[in-house]
């Protein structure tokens, strides 16, 4: 299976309805879409109930918040999402007392496993029901994420919006004309040394990994992702392996308003990255070497500031949703990159939503500990020269 891409698509009707996220849903209309099920006015009540294994001798397993990191409002969102999914086809997932379990149930399961990062085993044993149960649960949410939630990735189609993203960039630290910010980071996986089909896994730092690239807007929301290449490909060759780069080679992405700095320069649309990244005419990267003069230097300043929210919107997804956090223990190599999509989303949707337990949250800008950074030496001759005037431009040396 190749690596799965964020892109936009059609949304459907389904997703536009509007949600009362503040309020549970009632015991009758619960009921009804249910069949025969009762359920609790409050959920969580009994819910909570069923705890058990350390997290019930935690203070925190009465918490809602501390047990899935998302608040209720969020939950009934995403619960609102997979519904029809989840409960399309008649389930016959329970505990391991025979009890049916609810969608709210089903979705508890699903993001205490992606937030949590704990095994199937641990899972199951807090909430009393089987592994198996605990796995199939999972990956069925997974699918329902995958089609109910696509539209919280998107690119911006709109003019207005991306004007508002230039903006925000630039505020950073001058940046004119930015669209977004781009970084790569590894999963790291355990797997069989004996198997030699797994050595295009093994990476640089001599982990088997999957790699995902990311590119990311002010307020570190995800626009464009790509996962599942193999963590043995420099971020380079990700790159141009991407949907995004055709897209932007063939002026169909990072095509909108260009903005003069002075007469006869224009500067287009763009985005920035690291040196792992080719420098090309849509793609700005730091100057390298050393003796880099005073200008140089201060656009590498302002290029790494503004670069910081890629690395901060990476170090929160893997902070956040831990499944994708340390190293995962011989994952299913197919379908970990639909799960880390799924976890793209699910970091979106916090920021959409404006979730409280992200004000909760430190700001770290380290994602891929023990990951040296990459140097790449390919460059587009007219980008050196649009950098070179970016650079005159921000330090107010453009000649106008």
């Amino acid at each position: 299976m190749g690596p799965i891409r964020g892109f936009k698509r059609r949304k459907k009707a389904a997703d536009k309805k509007v949600v009362d996220q503040n309020v549970l849903p009632s015991s009758a209309t619960v009921a009804s879409s249910l069949g025969s099920q009762p359920q609790p006015l409050d959920w969580w009540d009994t819910f909570s109930k069923r705890i058990s294994g350390p997290l019930s001798k935690s203070k925190d397993s009465k918490s809602f918040e501390s047990v899935f990191r998302i608040s209720r409002k969020t939950f009934n969102y995403i619960c609102s999402l997979v519904k029809e999914d989840l409960m399309a086809r008649q389930s016959s997932f329970t505990d391991i007392n025979g009890k049916p379990l609810c969608l709210n149930d089903q979705v508890a399961v699903a993001l205490r496993r992606l937030s949590s990062g704990e095994s199937l085993s641990v899972i199951g044993d807090t909430f009393g029901m089987n592994q198996s149960t605990v796995s199939q649960i999972t990956w069925r949410f997974v699918e329902a994420m995958e089609e109910r939630g696509l539209h919280h990735l998107n690119w911006p189609s709109a003019e207005e919006e991306m004007e508002q993203i230039k903006a925000k960039f630039e505020k950073i630290r001058g940046l004119p004309n930015c669209c977004g910010a781009i970084d790569i980071t590894h999963v790291v996986m355990t797997l069989p040394t004996m198997d030699p089909s797994n050595n295009i896994w093994f990476d640089r730092e001599k982990n088997y990994s999957m790699i995902l690239q990311a590119i990311v807007d002010p307020e570190m929301r995800f626009r464009d992702v790509i996962a599942g290449w193999p963590g043995s490909l420099s971020d380079a060759v990700v790159l141009r392996s991407s949907g995004f780069f055709r897209l932007s080679e063939e002026g169909k992405r990072l095509n909108g308003k260009k903005l003069n700095i002075a007469e006869g320069t224009d500067i287009r649309e763009y985005i920035i990255g690291d040196a792992g990244f080719p420098l090309l005419p849509w793609l700005f990267t730091p100057y390298q070497g050393k003796g880099l003069s005073d200008l140089q230097i201060e656009f590498n300043k302002r290029h790494a500031a503004t670069r910081m929210v890629a690395q901060m919107a990476l170090a929160r997804l893997k902070e956040m949703w831990r499944i994708i956090h340390g190293v995962m223990w011989m994952p299913d190599k197919n379908r970990l990159p639909r799960i880390v999509l799924v976890c793209c989303l699910l970091h979106n949707i916090l920021i959409d939503l404006e979730d409280e337990v992200l004000d909760d949250m430190s700001l770290s800008h380290h994602h891929d500990t023990g990951y040296r950074r990459q140097n790449c030496e390919s460059y587009d001759q007219s980008a050196l020269i649009m950098r070179d005037k970016l650079s005159l431009y921000l330090t107010g040396k453009l000649p106008p």
